[in-house]
This record gives C-alpha cells, structure tokens and sequence, in this order.
C-alpha cells in the first residue's frame, strides 16, 4: 500500500508548537551596548542601546491564516502518486485537527503576549507604543521583520529587585539581565539573555528561532535570525565578591572598577556577579 504524508502539514505543526515555547522568550537582543553601574549605598543606573528582536513576530504573522488543504501521497519509492479518497480523507481529519490545535495554541500565545496578536500586522508598532509609554524607554523604532532599535536608560536605588526588559502586560518575558540585593548589603547580578543556554541550539532562545525560520521559510523570503551581538558591562565601586569575566575586573579611577563581557552566540555561560555595596 502506499505511503502519504505532507511535509507542509509538518511544517506547521512545528510552528503552532514553537508558539508556546516562545512566550517565555520572546525578546532577544542584537547588536548592542549595555551598561549597569553599581554604588555603594545601592545607587544604580542601566542603560540598554541597540537593537531587540522579537522572536518569531514575522513568520508567524506570515503563516497565520494561510494554510490550505493539499492531500499528498508517495509511493514504496517515494515516488508521488495520486492520492485513494480514503488516504485524502485521513490526511484531511488530521489537517483539521492540526488547525484547531494551531488555533488554540494561538489563543493562549496571544493571551501571554497581553492580547498582542502576532497576526495583526500593526503588532510590532504596537508593542513598541507600550514600551514608549514606561519610563527609561527614550527610543523605540521598529525597523522591521520585528526589529526594534531602542535606547534605554534609568536610575535610582535598589531597594529592590531590578529586571530588563519588563512589558506591561507580557509577565512572560524572560529578562537580559537582573540585579537582585540581598540582606547582607550584597548584589548579585545575573545575565541571563546575554548568554548560556538561551543562547544555545539547546536552549529555546535561539535554536527555537532558527526552527521557525526553517519551518515558515517561503521562496527564501523568511528573514535571517536576529543573532546577540554586543557588550555587557559593569561599573562598580564596591567589593566584587565574585565574577565570571574572562579577565576579571579593569581598575578604574576613583575606586571604580569594571567588568565586560562580549556577547554573542559563542559564549557558554551567562554574564554574573557578586558585588557588596556595604
């Protein structure tokens, strides 16, 4: 008997399971500069300049609503063959069931993304219309294929945790960097979107969006992941604890010291530090 499957079906199989997967990183820098300065007494700046990407935005916008029904049959050989009524209706049950599965899926990646439907084709401009309203975001252009270029800068004390990217509305973004003070006047710092397994094919981060790029790829107009590329740097003068650069701290003047760390697909673990501001 023959063999039939379709590879298009596969396809979006794949996509409508990626979504989920997205939502707990669905913002990825690109080229960029960052920064976090650390006081002592706890007085902290961050600025982030660059570029972030919205992971997967195009291709499923791209796939959304696009999909049709095409029964495919192959031979012992793999040979194309005319599909039997009964292998076309199989093949349809299962497309149907894809599609309400995809749909629901949807619903749910939508509902995480603070009702922002990555099929609407002003999402993008309407995620960067949030962010222009939180306080820090002095530029938000979106340049398109879900390319954001962004300048962000804020300070203040940490009397509690800080966290970028924050998105009202999207509690599902998983952040580039945190700074969190603990009890004993210390800081630790963690990096979290500049490297180590969200980085990685392993990881969801960037494996993820090269399996969407394959799977919504059409006559090679899908656009190229958007790749880390930058720095990370931390500017402190109080006592660093513990750190993962490769050359460990840069004196500076004035009891000022830094540490850098290049980003990009390559780095194996995230950017972090214990710093005491005591």
């Amino acid at each position: 008997m023959g063999k039939s499957f379709t590879l298009k079906r596969m396809a979006c199989a794949m996509l409508a399971a990626s979504s989920l997967l997205l939502s707990g990183c669905l913002l990825t820098p690109g080229k960029f500069t960052s920064e976090l300065t650390l006081k002592k007494g706890g007085g902290f700046a961050y600025t982030y300049d660059g570029e972030i990407s919205m992971m997967g935005l195009t291709q499923l916008a791209k796939m959304d609503g696009k999909q049709t029904f095409e029964a495919e049959c192959y031979d012992d050989d793999f040979e194309e063959t005319t599909c039997t009524a009964e292998q076309e209706a199989e093949q349809r049950a299962e497309w149907e069931a894809e599609q309400a599965k995809e749909a629901a899926e949807k619903q749910q990646f939508v509902k995480m993304m603070g009702s922002l439907d990555p099929s609407d084709p002003e999402s993008a401009e309407k995620l960067a219309e949030t962010l222009r309203k939180q306080r820090g975001w002095s530029k938000v252009t979106h340049v398109g294929e879900g390319l954001f270029v962004v300048s962000y800068a804020i300070s203040g004390n940490l009397t509690h945790g800080f966290v970028f990217p924050m998105v009202e509305k999207m509690p599902m973004v998983s952040p580039f960097v945190t700074a969190l003070p603990r009890a004993d006047g210390s800081v630790r710092v963690e990096a979290d979107g500049f490297g180590g397994e969200q980085m990685s094919g392993m990881g969801p981060g960037l494996g993820m969006m090269s399996m969407m790029g394959a799977a919504g790829k059409k006559d090679d107009d899908a656009p190229a992941p958007v790749l880390p590329d930058g720095t990370f740097t931390i500017v402190t003068d109080g006592r660093i604890l513990a750190n993962n650069t490769d050359e460990g701290p840069e004196i500076l003047g004035g009891d000022m010291q830094r540490l850098s760390w290049k980003v990009d697909v390559s780095r194996k673990s995230a950017p972090m530090a214990l710093i005491a501001l005591n």
